[in-house]
């Protein structure tokens, strides 16, 4: 049986569904309602009450379980040859200069987490070009609303990463934090719980015509205790317990916004602390993108009690982001190869050689970035800002702010190549 098969069938991997809690809605005081538009949003409706998950018996079928561990070998093996594509590429010595000087997993892992962070968003149907997002990491460009929401996301995955040892209720939280604050006029709501009532589909006046309505607020806490007792069990294989953790998330829905992206990046959290992936951010949301629609009927399946359909979608999805993050990888090592040509004859110690790696990460640069990241003077970024323009490696042009900016057009086509190859999928 393959990924693909799985799920097809009737249920073979079974967790218990949720209960439901019957209420009675009554539209907010002071929101403006026709008296038959008040009629329809007043009345009964049911909210879900999540199984527990923590010390729940899951069995899985032998072939899905063998399917399992291929994929997470696959997987595994696209972490490690994303670190050794990049070393070959940068350079041992430029490697490790790159290493202290830039994000914690280094420039190839900082545009993969990027990678990523834009899939999750533009699964919520938010979008941005890579040239506006890299200018708004820098703090350039024009006002870009989905820039910005995407930039949180990207914080938010750091976070992840970072948080990873220690899957616990205030790093999770952390991670909210760090997704919502971008977010106009959500800052109230960063890095903590819900308190009212939230639902999927139907009006934003009620939940009556919901196609699901989430826990009660007053649940989310417990539930959520659940759920972190569930993702510190090492009997599962890692893919599944990834699927069904963020499956879980989802069902718990307990931030009054962000979930699904917040639930994503609990993904690669949990890859990493299950030490299935160690030096990159592999993009599973890209998996996802390609069928949206399985992806939330899964969901919806899991809250019927059954697993298979999201295990099934989460083993694709990866099997994709290890197939696609290969091209991907390759694809950026080139423009690097490329750029490393093009400086022959330029003496070893230069800074430009430093900077190169950090344009794989961050192919929009100032020379107030240079200084920050590369801990040099004013005058050395210049100089290495202009070594790279006369070797056509980088082409300077203006921020939004009317500064000058260098920007790396080779790696912001294959950046933009691979968003739109999934939009076309």
């Amino acid at each position: 049986m393959t990924t693909s098969d799985i799920g097809s069938a009737a249920p073979t991997i079974t967790l218990p569904a949720p209960a439901w809690h019957n209420g009675y809605w009554r539209p907010r005081d002071g929101t403006y309602l026709s008296r038959t538009q008040r009629l329809k949003e007043t009345g009964p409706y049911r909210s879900a009450i999540p199984s527990r998950i923590a010390d729940h018996d899951i069995v899985f079928p032998a072939d899905i379980a063998a399917d399992l561990e291929e994929t997470a070998a696959r997987l595994a093996d696209f972490d490690a040859y994303a670190g050794r594509r990049f070393d070959d590429a940068a350079g041992r010595d430029d490697h490790a200069a790159a290493d202290r000087h830039t994000r914690t997993l280094g420039p190839m892992s900082a545009v993969l987490l990027r990678t990523e962070s834009t899939s999750s968003s533009q699964i919520e149907h938010l979008t941005a070009g890579a040239r506006a997002l890299a200018l708004q990491e820098l703090g350039e460009g024009k006002r870009n609303d989905n820039a910005a929401v995407i930039s949180g996301n990207v914080a938010a995955m750091e976070s992840a990463l970072q948080l990873a040892d220690d899957l616990c209720e205030d790093n999770v939280l952390r991670m909210h934090r760090a997704l919502l604050s971008t977010q106009q006029g959500w800052e109230p709501y960063a890095g903590r719980y819900r308190t009212e009532l939230v639902w999927i589909g139907g009006s934003g006046h009620g939940p009556r015509h919901a196609s699901y309505v989430a826990p009660e607020a007053d649940l989310v806490p417990s539930c959520m205790a659940d759920l972190f007792e569930f993702v510190r069990r090492d009997d599962l294989p890692v893919i599944a317990q990834c699927a069904i953790a963020h499956a879980q998330f989802e069902t718990i829905h307990p931030f009054a916004d962000g979930n699904g992206r917040v639930g994503r990046a609990l993904i690669h959290a949990l890859l990493h602390n299950k030490g299935l992936v160690t030096h990159t951010t592999p993009p599973v949301s890209a998996g996802l993108l390609t069928d949206t629609d399985r992806y939330f009927q899964a969901l919806q399946r899991y809250r019927q009690g059954d697993a298979t359909p999201i295990i099934s979608c989460f083993a694709q999805a990866c099997r994709f982001a290890a197939a696609s993050g290969r091209k991907l990888v390759d694809d950026l090592a080139a423009q690097l190869n490329q750029a490393r040509t093009a400086l022959r004859g330029i003496r070893a110690d230069a800074a430009a050689w430093r900077a190169l790696p950090l344009l794989v990460g961050q192919p929009i640069v100032n020379a107030e970035y240079l200084m920050r990241e590369m801990h040099i003077s004013a005058m050395t970024a210049y100089r290495s800002l202009d070594t790279l323009t006369e070797r056509n490696i980088l082409t300077v042009t203006t921020g939004g702010r009317r500064n000058r900016v260098w920007e790396h057009k080779g790696i912001i086509d294959v950046l933009d190549d691979y968003a739109a190859g999934l939009r076309r999928r």
